[in-house]
């Protein structure tokens, strides 16, 4: 994880207005990330979760049962178009133990596991969210450890918390039937024969069937360029370019896994060093 360090903390991340995405300076840098056939368990961490994840207060009519987690917050852009939000003030971002999870999700829906407050006897977590298509029954399909596999949620996710996140994406989704198909159709894939990078990009492909989802799936142009920004306080928004949708989701998944905390300690380094 040192280079991942390393390599957060030499970014130049350009202050943006939360308006049209277009803006973009001219001198801002694009990051580019280098790629791998792989899941983000393979991105194991030491770090202790909380300084992922601290939870903010819930007011009295949200009930009981969930958290709100104090986390980073993205939207994302294909130039002028909004193609993903995970803002608090247009969604619910509470997460609920898997039990109550369970009770709001349909086949065909995309499911967030967060290993917030993992089992001692399952094995480390993997340090980003974990994405899967609820198939029912408590019975997932996700991409994991490098295999394509079907599993009972509750064994996957032990001791994790988790949310339904179908519609963080903007694209026009699929019709269930085939969601389902996508999924059970790719099951058994292992790491050769896989052309997603990671659990999310796997999930939103079933979903949405966009080819921009696969590694090496979109034509690169000039023309065609991605934002994504870092919602991490009221007034504080920093924007990175991207070419390719694929290289922003590893991107968002990399800063995602780092916490809030991390980030905005790491940004105001880069600050102190400009």
């Amino acid at each position: 994880m040192g280079n991942q360090l390393d390599r957060i903390t030499h970014l130049n991340y350009s202050e943006l207005p939360t308006g049209d995405p277009s803006g973009i300076e001219k001198e801002e840098l694009r990051v580019g990330v280098a790629y791998f056939f792989s899941d983000e368990d393979e991105d194991l961490d030491d770090r202790g979760q909380s300084e992922r994840y601290t939870v903010r207060d819930s007011s009295p009519s949200e009930g009981e049962g969930h958290l709100l987690l104090n986390e980073i917050e993205f939207s994302a852009y294909s130039c002028q178009e909004c193609i993903f939000s995970k803002l608090r003030g247009s969604q619910d971002l509470s997460v609920y133990p898997v039990q109550g999870l369970l009770a709001f999700c349909k086949p065909g829906d995309l499911l967030e596991l967060l290993f917030i407050c993992p089992a001692t006897d399952h094995p480390p977590p993997p340090s980003s969210p974990h994405w899967a298509v609820y198939v029912g029954q408590g019975q997932i399909i996700h991409l994991h450890r490098g295999e394509i596999r079907k599993d009972d949620v509750f064994e996957v996710g032990g001791g994790c918390m988790g949310r339904v996140v179908s519609n963080w994406y903007r694209y026009r989704p699929l019709n269930a039937e085939l969601v389902l198909q996508n999924a059970c159709g790719h099951l058994g894939l292992r790491t050769d024969e896989i052309c997603w990078t990671n659990s999310e990009s796997f999930a939103a492909w079933c979903r949405f069937g966009n080819r921009e989802f696969k590694a090496g799936g979109e034509v690169h142009t000039g023309n065609l360029q991605y934002f994504l920004k870092l919602h991490l306080e009221e007034n504080n928004i920093h924007t990175l370019r991207f070419h390719s949708l694929e290289d922003l989701i590893r991107e968002k998944r990399r800063v995602d896994a780092g916490g809030k905390l991390r980030v905005l300690k790491e940004l105001s380094m880069v600050e102190e060093k400009q």
